[in-house]
């Protein structure tokens, strides 16, 4: 049976080094509720992300809909289409509108020569989403900030340990948030986390992910559950100790795959940013038909009938989900719209052989029709 390549392969500490983490709960039995695990991957964390604050969560997704709450938001949120749908879903659970600003073709992230002009008197926030490992344009989206008095929220789901000008990406806007899914470059099985600045919204958020409850004899807010628990905890401390190791053996897979296929008139690959420490989280490819002479669709295809399963990330967009039908225009984003008809993420892991990504590049090549 041919065995089959997947887009990401989760990375997981040695067996021994899990069991050797969580032994010391058999004793504790304490296995929920801000344990010992818990405690110390967020200190943990803090320092290796460079953050002034952080709370752990149950998923990313959590993380960023209830730090959208403990801003206390109110009408409309400027954000971008070309992302995962917790993203939006997050700001539509919050009764907030989603205003959708487009891409820029260069890194895929919100362009933020477009963003000021979708500013109006009913703005609140803005949440711009760090794509595949690459950085938004932080500098103009605080200038924008600054000048309308808006919140900033970002999304750093695709950017853990990616540091821009020397620092840490959660150490930007108002707060970040980060999702520690099995797929990502650092995991805790499932589980998310917010940084943040003020000591207040860190109040709200620990308030708020744990039913409301004050203390033990007061609650005086409506929560939510979303408590990550001590065998994620476990997990994301074992993972840390590897997360270097584990960039380091990504950036080989990328190296390779560049190598093959960086001079392939029809396909852009993603490009090095200035100032940026990437975590190589994503290898997307983008397809011009006219040129390369097969479609992302065509190439997706011959890749799958070989038991290779790439991704089309991000497509569709989410201002063209069923559940919002009729409620935004695509056409309002033509460069996110483009690129998300065009673009393929690549399997990319810190374990895959480099014979592996020969494979999958002459497959692709192999798409290629000369005019």
């Amino acid at each position: 049976m041919r065995n089959e390549i997947l887009v990401t392969r989760s990375s997981m500490p040695a067996l021994e080094e899990y069991v050797d983490e969580i032994k010391d709960m058999w004793e504790s039995h304490w296995l929920t509720n801000m344990g010992a695990k818990h405690r110390q991957l967020q200190v943990r964390l803090k320092e290796y992300l460079g953050v002034e604050n952080i709370d752990l969560l149950t998923n990313g997704h959590m993380a960023l809909e209830l730090s959208l709450q403990a801003m206390k938001l109110q009408g409309e949120v400027i954000t971008t289409p070309f992302t995962f749908a917790s993203t939006t879903h997050a700001i539509v659970r919050n009764g907030l509108t989603p205003v959708f600003c487009d891409i820029n073709p260069n890194d895929y992230t919100i362009d933020t020569e477009k963003l000021e002009g979708l500013v109006t008197d009913r703005t609140s926030a803005i949440v711009p989403v760090h794509v595949y490992g690459n950085v938004c344009h932080i500098e103009e989206i605080d200038r924008i900030a600054r000048k309308y008095g808006l919140k900033v929220l970002y999304d750093a789901a695709h950017t853990f340990g990616t540091q821009y000008k020397g620092k840490g990406i959660g150490t930007y806007g108002d707060a970040s948030c980060f999702s520690f899914h099995a797929t990502k470059v650092f995991n805790t099985i499932e589980g998310g986390a917010v940084s943040f600045k003020d000591a207040e919204f860190g109040k709200i958020i620990y308030q708020l992910k744990n039913f409301g409850i004050r203390d033990q004899e007061v609650v005086d807010g409506v929560g939510a559950n979303a408590k990550m628990n001590e065998f994620c905890a476990a997990m994301g401390l074992c993972n840390l100790r590897h997360v270097d190791e584990e960039i380091a053996r990504r950036k080989k897979v990328v190296t390779r795959y560049n190598e093959r296929l960086a001079s392939v008139n029809g396909i852009r690959l993603n490009q090095p940013q200035k100032d940026v420490k990437t975590n190589y989280a994503y290898y997307p490819v983008v397809f011009d038909e006219r040129i390369f002479g097969s479609s992302r669709n065509e190439v997706f295809a011959a890749l799958e009938a070989e038991g290779i399963y790439a991704r089309k990330y991000f497509y569709p967009l989410t201002n063209t989900f069923d559940c919002f039908h009729g409620k935004f225009d695509a056409g309002r984003t033509p460069v996110a719209l483009s690129v998300s008809k065009r673009v393929l993420t690549l399997p990319l892991y810190a374990d895959l052989d480099l014979d592996i990504v020969d494979r999958i590049c002459d497959v692709i090549l192999s798409c290629r029709k000369q005019k």
